[in-house]
């Protein structure tokens, strides 16, 4: 297994990990902690929308990378772009309210505030472009909405470590904030850049996409 492959399957596992959380939390109320609870108690529409949606653009959103999905089964790739594209919609529209709305702080609410704007920006646009048949720019710009697709991966792993490390959440929090989504968009950057993140493809597939 090279560090590619190994890497998108640890990128899968992962997110279907938060994705199966994200579900459980939105469907299923005895899996919900006190914070989750108060959340929806307030904004209960908002909190299911953002929670299940999410759950479902990490899904589908990982599977999306595989070259076999994309070259062998088009119209399934296409039908699941479709998927993909709604539920950050519905996540992302409900996750910018949530935002805007938090008692976390300003530095958190800007960061959630822009983690969502970006979110729906990226993936719009990734869109756009394969309506345009602008295959290569579509993947670079569905490359970087996934990649904050994954911020709820990393949000994950970081309040874990800082519980551990026994830092003051009021102070790591508004950190994690940012963290979750700015280092994921750089290294969504760097694969871009690299092209680590693109295979080759027939060129009929640009109108496969459509």
């Amino acid at each position: 297994m090279n560090a590619r492959t190994f890497g998108w399957c640890l990128m899968t596992l992962l997110a279907l990990g938060v994705a199966c959380y994200a579900a459980g939390v939105a469907f299923v109320p005895a899996n919900r902690s006190p914070f989750v609870l108060s959340l929806i108690g307030h904004w209960p529409f908002a909190a299911i929308m953002h929670f299940g949606g999410g759950a479902l653009a990490l899904a589908v959103g990982a599977v999306q990378f595989s070259a076999r999905l994309r070259l062998r089964m088009a119209g399934l790739h296409r039908w699941l772009g479709r998927l993909y594209i709604l539920s950050i919609v519905a996540s992302g529209t409900a996750g910018f309210l949530l935002a805007v709305n938090s008692s976390a702080g300003p530095w958190a609410r800007w960061a959630f505030a822009l983690l969502a704007l970006a979110w729906l920006a990226t993936t719009l646009n990734g869109y756009r472009l394969i309506r345009q048949r602008q295959v290569a720019a579509h993947r670079a710009w569905m490359i970087r909405s996934y990649a904050l697709t994954l911020a709820a991966v990393t949000l994950r792993c970081y309040v874990p470590l800082a519980e551990f490390m026994e830092w003051p959440m009021a102070v790591a929090y508004p950190a994690i904030a940012w963290l979750c989504w700015v280092p994921n968009l750089l290294v969504a950057e760097w694969l871009i850049r690299t092209s680590v993140g693109f295979s080759s493809q027939p060129a009929g597939h640009a109108a496969a996409m459509r």
